[in-house]
């Protein structure tokens, strides 16, 4: 499907019509993008599938209501992060429910047919997984997307100087976190 651009998103979401019409398109350009940046954050194949899910589902339901006032990549990203940390949040009051949430981010990793890292690999990503919800969502769009500042105060409503704050600190945890764990 080819691509489009963002005054072709608001006039073909006007419509119920244009919208049908569009959210194919708006599927199939973002969604790889959108799965790993939710992987990123959740970790998990199915758990990502899920959230990609259901950040598809509220975009279709607001897509009337998309404004271009911000980049669509922008809207789409900020319901997709606020979708994976929802889910996070959600496993966590599970996790304190159950006995059986002893399991480490990279034992689970490592056994996730998906996964394709190594050890190391997996060991990182325990590290992202200590780091409190804003750090590791900061961490993993800087390290990973290469998103610029600027870009992600925008998605995350957040200021620059804040970001990096953020970014440094969790830097600092990882590398405590990989040291101890080597």
């Amino acid at each position: 499907m080819p691509h489009f651009d963002e005054s072709e998103v608001i006039r073909l979401s006007a419509s119920p019509e244009g919208r049908q019409k569009i959210f194919p398109m708006i599927v199939d350009q973002y969604s790889k993008a959108l799965y790993w940046k939710i992987r990123s954050i959740v970790l998990s194949h199915d758990d990502s599938d899920d959230v990609l899910q259901n950040t598809f589902l509220k975009a279709w339901k607001s897509l009337d209501s998309f404004q271009g006032k911000s980049k669509f990549s922008t809207w789409l990203y900020r319901i997709a992060i606020n979708e994976a940390l929802d889910f996070l949040r959600h496993k966590k009051t599970l996790a304190l429910a159950s006995a059986d949430a002893d399991l480490s981010v990279a034992n689970c990793l490592l056994a996730d047919e998906y996964f394709d890292g190594d050890r190391s690999q997996a060991i990182l990503q325990e590290a992202i997984a200590t780091l409190p919800e804003v750090q590791r969502t900061v961490f993993t769009l800087r390290y990973y997307d290469e998103m610029k500042y600027s870009e992600m105060s925008e998605v995350l409503g957040t200021s620059e100087g804040a970001l990096k704050a953020s970014y440094h600190i969790a830097v600092q945890k990882i590398t405590d976190y990989v040291k101890q764990h080597e």
